[in-house]
């Protein structure tokens, strides 16, 4: 009941805080003999971790993770697995002014309202550095679907504040993600988005925007009735994740534009597998996979913590002018991208386990 669980089949449970010992997850359902190293995890980490850029924050964390349990010569036992990556640049000072201070759109009122206490050195529990959590669990799960199904999950920066790259998201390839630090494909909007990042860091303040990602060969038939649709669970899984305020898939708002006539994808034979002719409905249909591209978009707002000065209300209601210390992202985009990819192979792994236990 405490919320810091995710998935029925493939479950995982994180703990830890910012500025506290570790940040781990248990992943309980790991099927048995999944070849998988802590490199191959660590890569995926390497991609979350702060100081990678210089518009990223500067706090300097290796993120090294250790695996102490559920991993034995390489492969997963069937057994729970657990997985732990040690701070080790903590700065908690810095945030000694805001112990009392409520920040502008962060969790500092509703976590004290909730506990009746909250850990103020980096946001605590609410703080993205959970998310450390998150990627290591979801390294094992793209590991199993590339290599039993042949699933492949993209995620790239598509937009950062006005600026939009217009990318055809079937054609989008790792490598193309990764030439570059804001994690868009497009090599020539990706330097305007750098130089906004940078500007807005200058100035002290923050700017957010929107990440897409496609998840290329799914099976068909994963996905629920009802309340535990594919989409759904997909939609759940990217809300969870700090700074996320919009989610939608397939043709999303714009389809609301569309006629009928035209928004629906027809059937078609192609090489004797019957496929669709569009795909607006994003690969999801009645909340179950159709075998097509599952897309969607996240937006996440931009950064609350900032340096720019702010007017706001202390615990005792008395208002106070902040200028937030500490180090913190000007664009969490980046990082974020294999916050995505992570989220999503966590869902479709566990639907796809799910999906087995109806077969006979």
């Amino acid at each position: 009941m405490s919320g810091n669980s995710f998935g029925k089949l493939f479950k995982i449970t994180t703990c830890g805080e910012s500025h506290g010992g570790a940040v781990g997850v248990i992943i309980d359902g790991c099927p048995p003999g999944i070849e998988i190293s802590l490199e191959e995890i660590q890569a995926d980490l390497d991609r979350r971790k702060p100081g990678q850029s210089a518009i990223t924050t500067p706090r300097s964390e290796a993120d090294l993770i250790h695996a102490l349990s559920g991993i034995f010569e390489g492969k997963t036992t069937g057994t729970p697995i657990l997985l732990m990556a040690y701070n080790k640049d903590q700065r908690s000072q810095d945030y000694d002014n805001l112990k009392n201070v409520f920040r502008p759109s962060h969790a500092d009122f509703t976590y004290l309202m909730k506990y009746g206490m909250r850990d103020y050195r980096g946001s605590g529990r609410a703080s993205a550095r959970e998310t450390l959590a998150r990627v290591a669990a979801g390294a094992i799960a793209k590991k199993f679907l590339k290599q039993e199904l042949g699933v492949e999950i993209i995620s790239f920066v598509e937009q950062v504040g006005n600026i939009k790259a217009y990318l055809n998201h079937s054609l989008v390839e790792m490598h193309q993600v990764e030439s570059n630090i804001i994690r868009c494909p497009d090599e020539e909007v990706a330097k305007e988005m750098i130089k906004l990042v940078e500007e807005v860091r200058d100035d002290g303040d923050s700017i957010g925007g929107v990440i897409k990602c496609v998840i290329r060969h799914v099976p068909v038939g994963l996905g629920e009735p009802v309340f535990d649709r594919l989409n759904a669970d997909l939609g759940k899984a990217m809300l969870s994740i700090n700074a996320v305020k919009g989610f939608e898939i397939g043709s999303g708002f714009a389809g609301v534009e569309l006629r009928g006539s035209v928004h629906n994808d027809p059937f078609v034979l192609e090489n004797g597998e019957l496929r669709t002719k569009t795909n607006y409905a994003g690969g999801v249909l009645g909340g179950i996979s159709s075998g097509e591209d599952i897309y969607f978009r996240v937006a996440f707002k931009s950064v609350s913590t900032i340096s720019k000065k702010q007017v706001t209300l202390d615990v005792d209601y008395q208002e106070v002018e902040l200028e937030a210390q500490g180090r913190h992202d000007p664009c969490v985009l980046p990082r974020a991208v294999p916050v995505v990819d992570a989220m999503a192979a966590l869902v479709i792994m566990d639907h796809y386990l799910r999906h087995k236990a109806y077969q006979h």
